[in-house]
C-alpha cells in the first residue's frame, strides 16, 4: 500500500507542476463554460448555462482521461520510464492503479471546480444517480483510448493524435455544439462517439424531467469494454 500511495502522490505533484496539464483540465473547460454562459452565440433556446455545464463537465472527463493520460503516459513510455517503473518494488499493476486512482483525484477537483462555477452563473442541476455511473463509464472508455494511443505510438505521434482526437470528439459530442446542429449521419455517428454517448448521459442524468436515451448507456458501456480490452491488446511498457 505504501508504495502506491507514494506513487499516486508523485502523479499528483507532477500534474499539479504542469502548466499544460492544468491548462487542459482546468483552464479550458473553465475558459469555455464562462464565455459561451455569458456570451450569447449559441443556437440554442433557453438558458446557456442549462445546456453547457452538463457538457463542460463531460469535457472535463475527456481532457484528463483521454487527453492528458495519453500524452503524460506516452511520454513516460518513451523515456523509458514505465519500463523502470515496472521492475521496481512498486509493480506495474500498482503503477496502473496509481494512474488510474491520479485521474480520478483529478477528475473528482474539476467536478466541484465546474460546478460551483456553474452554481454562481445561474445553473440549477437536478442531478441523479445516473450522474456517477455516466463519469465511471467514460471515465474508463476514454482512458482506454488514451492508453490505446500511449502504449503503441511514438510519444511525439502520441501527442498529436491525442489532440486532434481531442477536437474531433469535442466537436462531435453535443458538449457546447447541439448535435441537431449536425447533418442527419454525422449525428449517428456522434452519438455512438463515447464523446457523444457521455455527453447525452450526463445531459440527461442532471436536467430536471430529462432522461438518458438507451443507446447512451449501451455505448457507454460497450466502449467501457472494449477500449480497455484492446489496450491490453495493444499496449507495450517500452
Amino acid at each position: 500500500m505504501k508504495p502506491l500511495l507514494a506513487h499516486l502522490r508523485l502523479e499528483l505533484t507532477l500534474i499539479a507542476r504542469n502548466g499544460e496539464s492544468l491548462l487542459l483540465t482546468l483552464g479550458i473547460p473553465v475558459l469555455l463554460l464562462t464565455f459561451f454562459a455569458t456570451v450569447d452565440v449559441l443556437p440554442i433556446e433557453g438558458e446557456p448555462i442549462n445546456f453547457l455545464a452538463p457538457g463542460v463537465l463531460a469535457l472535463a472527463v475527456l481532457s484528463t482521461s483521454l487527453v492528458n493520460l495519453a500524452i503524460s503516459t506516452g511520454f513516460e513510455r518513451e523515456y523509458g520510464v514505465l519500463k523502470r517503473l515496472g521492475a521496481t518494488p512498486l509493480g506495474r499493476p500498482r503503477l496502473l492503479a496509481a494512474k488510474t486512482l491520479a485521474t480520478l483525484a483529478v477528475e473528482i477537483v474539476q467536478v466541484g471546480t465546474l460546478w460551483i462555477l456553474a452554481l454562481a452563473l445561474g445553473w440549477d442541476p437536478n442531478p441523479k444517480v445516473g450522474f456517477l455511473a455516466a463519469m465511471v463509464l467514460g471515465t474508463i472508455g476514454c482512458a482506454g483510448l488514451a492508453l490505446c494511443l500511449a502504449g503503441s505510438l511514438k510519444a511525439f505521434v502520441t501527442l498529436a493524435a491525442a489532440n486532434g482526437l481531442y477536437l474531433v470528439l469535442l466537436l462531435l459530442s453535443g458538449m457546447v455544439i447541439p448535435l441537431t446542429q449536425l447533418p442527419g449521419p454525422i449525428q449517428g455517428i456522434a452519438r455512438a462517439l463515447p464523446s457523444g454517448a457521455l455527453t447525452e448521459a450526463v445531459r440527461g442524468s442532471l436536467s430536471a424531467g430529462g432522461a438518458v436515451p438507451g443507446r447512451a448507456w449501451a455505448a457507454l458501456v460497450i466502449w467501457a469494454v472494449l477500449s480497455p480490452a484492446l489496450a491490453i491488446r495493444l499496449f507495450r511498457w517500452e
